[in-house]
């Protein structure tokens, strides 16, 4: 049977990173807004041997994902067993990241795109994969210990906000499944780290490969 991972935020960083790696050993749904990065992974994955579904929309458009989660299930349920999920893993790294800025300057805009797609998305993406994973999946969602750090209010907020929302489903599903996993990874060199930090050396940070077979190792 075909094991599948849904990864949203899929197209660059360590969503990125996470989809190559699970490549050939899932078929990939990879979820982003930038068809570019998607199509440079499905070059990547297919030149490991693997295949991937690309699925280029926002994760705050609720019918669009409303409409992926229906065709995931309808596509491969029926080679389902009972009490095993459609997916084996959902890994969500798709994140806005605004310039950091003090809170008393935050631009309401930026705060708007923060909590749409950092928070409020939570709200039908859980609900919507939830079923997709059954008792057996798993769930992967990325903190970042920025919160109440100066000039981080907008993003670290609205991260706090998903991170909040993850742990509680964590602890809801501890015995029945599926289970959900709140994960640090290392500072990287991302684009997401680059706005925060123009100018840094980033040959002291971790790269995005690195990181995705670190955590998935620790997983395993």
């Amino acid at each position: 049977m075909t094991k599948l991972a849904l990864i949203t935020g899929a197209s660059r960083g360590l969503g990125f990173a996470l989809a190559e790696a699970l490549a050939p050993d899932f078929h990939i749904i990879a979820v982003a807004r930038t068809v570019g990065g998607l199509e440079e992974l499905d070059d990547r994955i297919k030149a490991k041997g693997g295949q991937a579904t690309l699925a280029p929309m926002d994760v705050t458009d609720r019918d669009a994902m409303a409409h992926l989660c229906r065709s995931i299930h309808d596509r491969w349920s029926p080679e389902t067993p009972e009490g095993e999920g459609t997916l084996a893993l959902w890994a969500h790294t798709a994140v806005h990241a605004s310039a950091l800025t003090p809170a008393v300057h935050i631009d309401p805009k930026e705060w708007q795109k923060s909590l749409a797609t950092n928070a409020d998305a939570m709200g039908h993406l859980v609900p919507f994969v939830a079923p997709l994973l059954g008792e057996t999946g798993q769930a992967l969602f990325f903190d970042d210990p920025v919160k109440g750090q100066k000039f981080y209010g907008l993003y670290g907020t609205t991260k706090a906000a998903q991170i909040a929302l993850a742990r509680s489903w964590a602890a809801e599903s501890e015995r029945t499944g599926p289970r959900v996993h709140v994960l640090e990874p290392r500072p990287m060199a991302t684009a997401v780290r680059a706005r925060f930090h123009p100018g840094e050396n980033r040959d002291a940070l971790a790269t995005p490969e690195a990181e995705a077979a670190r955590l998935l190792a620790a997983l395993a």
